[in-house]
């Protein structure tokens, strides 16, 4: 069954084929009518003649009984005002459907979705935040449409660093390293593995050797490594299960999985003809990348000392996710810097054949998160913040404004509270920001419930529940027609029925604050309709077409969190 927006949009395009095949008759909701179509002055001049005599053709031509009606505004502005039995079907549809208009993705594709993205034996920080944030929406939204996802956490596991931290290892003892990274003190173990180096001659030397039996496939060697990322990997599963997100340890695919690839990918390169001896380094030059000075960008596949750097890696991660993964789209869910990086990337790649015309491929970019002085995001003391850190101050804030609105919680009760608020604060200011866009990190702000915030709309979903606790028995829908003879009923409607383009709008163009944005005008949408409109008082069938709103309203509210990963309490 059609949503309401295509049944407008297919009838509208209909028409305007007739005149012009492929016009867009850019359908938006309105303030003035249901809906507006302002395609008809682009339709005009592409014809060469007045739009308002365009616009009386277009009318002529529409088929919309028992839909909609329609009048022409200003210069050829058509508003659509939806007829009364279109929304009464459309609303008793949505009520016996859990998907509230979603139709599940008629041909699921495989979305591989590359996101977070630690380092073995760094902490997690406030970095990895938006990475983390974002790319689990995506992967929710994009299973909730029905496509298979595949998530890969590309984690930082090899490379010189690591002969400096096994070398720590054998210092400190593998039960006393196991207990230091298991308690989540990453950065405590780095840093002193990087003082000692530092400082250490003898160090050094053992911490060189290290590498060479690491890359040279030490049998003893590989195994401390493997304690230095099992247990980092261990912790990492601990902070996404703290923040409620999806992903998981089989998820990760650290920068080892594909270091026996490297060298394919160098001599499958040259093969093709495509590596150029740079200074001594081995590197594509892909067509359209230049530097300041109009010279060509190269990118980076083998180093001068014959290593590799990020370019190989990314690329051999393509190519597995391609031919063995079979992932009809790749989403990589990384920092705005990093946009020439990965445009490069997916160039040499559409060149060497190993990413097919049909295989969408996409930098999900975004900005940073900022500190009340707006910049990076950092303790008093210049130190980044953990991500653990960030995560327990939103609880403990929480806590505190739980205890000013509510006294009949246990403390059990009131943590399990605290800990959903917390995530909705940190977790809804990042996904209502437009992704590119830089934001500041504001606590406080945050965790109100009044504003554009997440406890604003998991307190929205509350308030619709509690009505239904208050009527304390089982309601019907209604037996007649729905009447919406109130001007906030219609408003309250017309967003009910905006959600499947809500969030097909969000999907499509990986923006989260869209979605975001959507639900919290429902929820605006709803409170100017409790405010004017009775709802436990009223009787009969009014009433229950009112509670059949606020079902619909709750249900809605509660849907499109989840999708984001954030959770709505049925009481606050």
């Amino acid at each position: 069954m059609a949503s309401t927006y295509e049944t407008l949009d297919r009838a509208l395009r209909r028409a305007f084929d007739a005149l012009a095949p492929g016009a867009d008759p850019v359908l938006r909701l309105s303030e003035h009518a249901d809906y507006q179509a302002n395609g008809v002055m682009a339709l005009a001049k592409s014809l060469g003649r007045a739009p308002r005599e365009v616009a009386v053709e277009v009318v002529d031509l529409l088929e919309l009984d028992g839909v909609a009606s329609v009048t022409i505004a200003g210069p050829g502005f058509l508003n659509l005002t939806l007829a009364p039995e279109l929304l009464d079907h459309q609303l008793r549809r949505l009520l016996d459907d859990a998907r509230l208009g979603v139709a599940s993705a008629p041909v699921p594709r495989r979305v591989v979705i590359d996101y977070s993205s630690p380092n073995v034996a760094k902490e997690m920080h406030v970095g990895h935040l938006r990475g983390t944030v974002i790319g689990d929406a995506l992967a929710r939204m994009n299973r909730f449409a029905g496509h298979h996802v595949i998530a890969r956490n590309h984690v930082g596991d090899w490379g010189t660093p690591f002969g400096m931290l096994i070398a720590h290892l054998e210092d400190v003892g593998e039960d006393a390293a196991a207990a230091e990274l298991s308690i989540g003190d990453l950065d405590g173990f780095y840093k002193a593995a990087r003082a000692k180096f530092d400082a250490d001659e003898a160090f050094q030397a053992r911490a060189r050797a290290r590498v060479v039996a690491l890359q040279g496939g030490d049998a003893e060697t590989r195994r401390l490594w493997r304690v230095l990322v099992d247990q980092s990997v261990a912790y990492f599963s601990e902070v996404y299960a703290k923040l409620d997100v999806t992903m998981t340890s089989d998820d990760v695919r650290g920068e080892s999985f594909y270091n026996d690839r490297l060298d394919d990918v160098v001599g499958d390169l040259r093969a093709l003809g495509l590596l150029v001896d740079s200074d001594g380094a081995w590197c594509v030059f892909p067509p359209g990348f230049t530097n300041r000075d109009g010279e060509p960008l190269p990118l980076i596949v083998q180093k001068r000392d014959e290593g590799f750097g990020y370019a190989a890696t990314d690329l051999a991660a393509l190519r597995d996710r391609v031919t063995e993964l079979r992932a009809n789209e790749m989403i990589y869910v990384v920092g705005a810097p990093q946009s020439q990086h990965f445009e490069m990337v997916f160039a040499v790649a559409r060149m060497a054949g190993w990413l097919p015309d049909e295989v969408r491929c996409e930098h999900v970019a975004f900005g940073n998160v900022l500190g009340p002085d707006r910049k990076m995001f950092k303790t008093r003391g210049g130190e980044t913040i953990k991500l653990v850190t960030l995560l327990d101050e939103a609880v403990e804030r929480a806590e505190v404004v739980l205890s000013e609105r509510t006294h009949d919680l246990t403390p059990p009760q009131v943590r399990e509270l605290a800990t959903q608020i917390a995530r909705a604060s940190i977790k809804y200011a990042d996904l209502s920001t437009e992704r590119q866009r830089d934001y500041v990190f504001d606590l406080e702000r945050m965790v109100s419930f009044e504003g554009d915030t997440g406890p604003y709309l998991q307190y929205a979903h509350a308030r619709v529940r509690s009505i239904f606790r208050r009527l304390g028995e089982a309601w019907s829908p209604p037996e007649g027609p729905f009447a919406l003879d109130t001007h906030q009923e219609r408003e309250l409607v017309k967003g009910l029925l905006a959600f499947p383009e809500a969030f097909a709008s969000s999907l499509d163009a990986r923006q989260p604050h869209r979605l975001c944005n959507y639900l919290f005008d429902l929820a605006q949408r709803f409170t100017s309709f409790y405010d004017a409109c009775p709802v436990l008082s009223a009787s009969g069938d009014l009433r229950a077409q009112r509670l059949a709103l606020c079902a619909l309203s709750a249900n809605t509210i509660a849907l499109g969190l989840s999708v984001l990963g954030i959770e709505a309490p049925a009481q606050m």
